[in-house]
């Protein structure tokens, strides 16, 4: 495993370049995969920046607005690691509502956000029409490894130790997820831009992550 070193700037540069030369007159659907404390948002919001600058329209979206109603993430209890790994994402309204639009033949027309997991309520939020060119930028926890219909993806990888540290420990139960997430799925591996984060400030880019 070949890591380099970088900064974190130059990680926003480079998934900013990868992005931007995927686009073409299409759209281009990203992912910007990590558990909590890698911050996957930061890193989205850093490259939707730039490529608004190189002319791309971008809309946000984070996973956590597209979870499950409270009924059926917390069926086998609140705590249950494989409910968070397998259940809590609804797959399916992300792919309805934010991906199968920017597809081929799409419409262009998406959903920011589905559900509010805090009011266990729709968000009723309005739809976003993203012309050719634009990028949907979407952040969250465990989604490589399902299918999902993706132009380009980028993991955060903490080492298990490292995770264990900064997951706030109300939130151990979940180490379990991850650490079969890291089992099955190998995120830094599989993403197209794999970055190990255990210092933040001193990120590593795995070089040999599939292109």
């Amino acid at each position: 495993m070949r890591l380099r070193p970088v900064s974190p700037d130059v990680v926003a540069d480079e998934l900013t370049a990868m992005v931007h030369t995927r686009t073409g007159s299409g759209w281009a659907r990203v992912a910007v995969d990590g558990a909590p404390p890698t911050a996957p948002g930061e890193l989205a919001d850093a490259v939707g920046q730039r490529l608004r600058v190189l002319g791309h329209p971008v809309l946000r979206v984070a996973a956590a607005d597209f979870l499950r109603p409270a009924s059926l993430r917390f069926e086998r209890g609140k705590q249950d690691p494989d409910a968070r790994y397998e259940l809590w994402l609804d797959e399916g309204g992300l792919r309805r509502e934010v991906l199968a639009p920017l597809g081929a033949g799409g419409t262009g027309k998406v959903l920011p956000a589905l559900w509010n997991a805090t009011t266990d309520r729709a968000t009723r939020a309005e739809y976003v029409d993203l012309p050719p060119g634009g990028v949907v930028l979407i952040d969250g926890e465990l989604l490589l490894g399902r299918g999902l219909p993706l132009d380009v993806t980028a993991h955060l990888w903490l080492s298990p130790p490292a995770l264990t540290r900064r997951l706030p420990p109300d939130e151990h139960w979940a180490l379990p997820a991850f650490a079969r997430y890291d089992a099955e799925v190998r995120p830094l591996h599989t993403a197209d831009l794999g970055i190990r984060v255990d210092d933040p400030r001193h990120p590593a880019v795995l070089d040999d992550a599939p292109r």
